[in-house]
This record gives C-alpha cells, structure tokens and sequence, in this order.
C-alpha cells in the first residue's frame, strides 16, 4: 500500500519515521489553510487535516493519504503560525507563565473511506522575560511553528510540563493515529519489527 504524507512538516516526517513506518511519499497539501474561525479548535483542527487529505489523495489516487494540522488555544482564541516577529512576540507573551490547550487534528483516507479525528495536550510555560522572548524568536524557531514554539527544540526550555500526548504537540498524535492506521490494515509495529529483522 503506497503511504503518502499531506505534510511538508519535517517533524511529521520523523514522527512518521519514529513510528516504523519508512516507506512512504510526502506530498504536501498546496491549499489555503482556510476554515470557519468559529469552530471549536479541535473541530477546526479536523477540518483543515480533512481538507489537505482530499487535495492529496486526489492527485494520488489508490494511496492511503496522512493529514494533520495543529494550532494553540488560550483563552478562546486560536494561535496558528505568526506572521512575522511581532506576531510571534504577542504569542509567547500570551503564553508566558500560563496553561494552554494544543490541538492536533489528523485525518486517514483511502479508497474513499476516511477517518478524522484530534488529540488535545495541555502545556504549561514557566514565565517568561522579555529577554527570553527577544532571544527565542532571534533563533528563528518560533516563525513556522503554531503558537510560535516548538516544544522539542530550542523551546523545549521554555516549557514546565505537559499533560497529554507529547508528539501531539510536535504536531502529530502517533497514539492515535496508529490506531487509526490499524483500521487500514496498515500496522506500525509489524513495519517496525520487519525493519529491525532485516539489519
């Protein structure tokens, strides 16, 4: 079964990798990444992976397509990538000393048959100066990241725990999605035991 990824995400890609699952394409979705802001952010999360599915899997059709999108949630209001510096400044001081709810949203399709769903993490920043937030976005990190951090990089030093699923917060829930893959006939740790035995 050919596997294609709808992510240009280098993190969804290793995650993909982390799992056992080696063999696949990745064809990143080219849409707008448009939907109603009005959604709840695990509805609007499991729309925008539904829409970037569609747009793959028809320009690849037979494959069994893989798409995700994630955002932040603080005080009702949905955090997606910044748009520059500015934006990226106004995020992690939201941020800053506070809780905040990350959604990833992923959807599976092939041959027509589809399944969404979205996994919620909860993580906390330790507060932050305005010296650490000048420094943080000087890494350039934050500019193509939701909510402005990537929780396993350089902001890793920014965050005081999680509850939940930490991969969900890189970007991909792999607890659920391989469950999902499951339901494909496609199962990560029989990809992985195969890789391991053929060394």
């Amino acid at each position: 079964m050919r596997i294609i990824l709808a992510s240009q995400s280098p993190r969804r890609r290793e995650l993909l990798e982390r799992m056992g699952i080696r063999d696949f394409e990745v064809l990143p979705a080219r849409g707008e990444e448009l939907a109603d802001p009005s959604l709840p952010p695990a509805e609007l999360v499991e729309e925008l992976s539904r829409r970037k599915c569609a747009e793959v899997a028809a320009l690849r059709p037979g494959g069994l397509v893989i798409g995700a999108d994630t955002v932040v949630s603080i005080d009702g209001q949905v955090l997606g990538k910044p748009r520059d510096r500015a934006e990226a400044e106004r995020m992690l001081r939201a941020l800053s000393g506070r809780q905040h709810t990350v959604y990833t949203g992923v959807t599976v399709l092939y041959n027509g048959t589809e399944e969404t769903g979205s996994e919620r993490t909860s993580v906390r920043f330790r507060p932050l100066t305005d010296g650490d937030i000048t420094r943080y976005i000087a890494t350039g990190e934050p500019m193509d990241k939701a909510g402005a951090y990537g929780i396993q990089g350089y902001g890793s030093v920014l965050v005081e725990g999680i509850s939940g699923d930490y991969y969900n917060v890189m970007g991909l829930p792999v607890c659920r999605l391989g469950r999902m893959l499951l339901r494909f006939g496609v199962d990560p740790l029989a990809l992985a035991a195969e890789k391991e035995q053929a060394k």
